[in-house]
């Protein structure tokens, strides 16, 4: 988080009082990165608008740009600004859709979190970070390197929020029901399943400072738990990864970053393993 340089922050003309940019500011604040305003919009001309807020950051310190573009969609429009302006991160509000709508389209948040080759924080709350609740999810149970790697990525950036933000981390992994066919005889009760994964968390609890009350394993989906852990905790940032491939998107309906997005009452920053970060890296680019 610390690390990155240059902020793309999606601004929507019909919201004034934009979430987005509240927590672009406080991420800018601290990091000092630049902040790029984009308005996706073919119709209308909002460059006064653009230059309001402009002038208005300018006199706030910071380093900002502005422009207004639009190609074929709103997620393609933002991830071709990404590239261009080479941003690390992308701030977007989110806005509901109805699940009719869903079980019709897929939702342009979601377009957004499979083809976007950077980090993306979608904001839902005015909740405040300050002095809140960063709640990383991870899933320990998958112990492959392009998993391992995720886990440390979204533990890595949850501590940075947390540090920026002067607010508490904790850690939450699902673990599946036992099952009294598994092979493997720890697979088999409740107590054995939870005393690997927290084996599996000693790591990075101890890069991070993480004490055992900080670190939620618990039985269940992770698309039950991570919200219920959301709402108990009264988290303000919910930290979670996705291994979505581009090209698969129909096999993707209900990848547990998705569900969860419209599920939790949090912010949502959203992260992808470095491998294929690359890969829709190189997509865009030949696109």
């Amino acid at each position: 988080m610390q690390a990155i340089r240059s902020i793309l922050v999606v601004i929507e003309p019909e919201h004034s009082e934009s979430l987005a940019l509240k927590r672009a500011k406080l991420i800018a604040g601290v990091t000092q990165a630049h902040l790029h305003l984009l308005v996706c919009d073919r119709k209308h001309d909002h460059s006064g608008m653009l230059g309001v807020l402009k002038a208005a950051l300018l006199e706030d310190g910071y380093s900002v740009t502005t422009e207004q573009a639009w190609n074929e969609s709103l997620h393609e429009t933002i991830v071709d600004v990404q590239q261009a302006e080479g941003c690390g991160l992308v701030v977007k509000q989110h806005y509901p859709d109805s699940s009719l709508k869903k079980a019709l389209l897929t939702p342009a948040d979601w377009k957004l979190l499979r083809s976007c080759p950077t980090p993306v924080l979608l904001v839902k709350t005015s909740k405040p970070w300050t002095g809140g609740v960063i709640l990383a999810a991870i899933d320990v149970g998958n112990t492959d390197v392009e998993h391992r790697h995720l886990h440390n990525t979204i533990v890595d950036h949850g501590y940075d929020i947390a540090s920026l933000a002067k607010a508490h981390l904790h850690v939450v992994s699902a673990h599946p029901s036992p099952m009294l066919s598994a092979a493997d005889p720890t697979l088999q009760l409740s107590e054995t399943i939870e005393a690997r994964y927290r084996e599996q968390c000693k790591a990075f609890q101890a890069e991070f400072d993480i004490d055992d009350d900080h670190l939620h394993i618990a039985e269940g989906p992770a698309d039950v738990l991570i919200p219920y852990m959301v709402h108990k905790l009264g988290a303000a940032v919910t930290v979670i990864g996705t291994v979505a491939r581009s090209g698969l998107s129909g096999a993707l309906i209900g990848n547990t970053a998705e569900v969860v997005l419209d599920a939790v009452e949090s912010d949502v920053l959203v992260l992808k393993p470095m491998e294929i970060m690359d890969h829709l890296e190189e997509i865009v680019s030949h696109h």
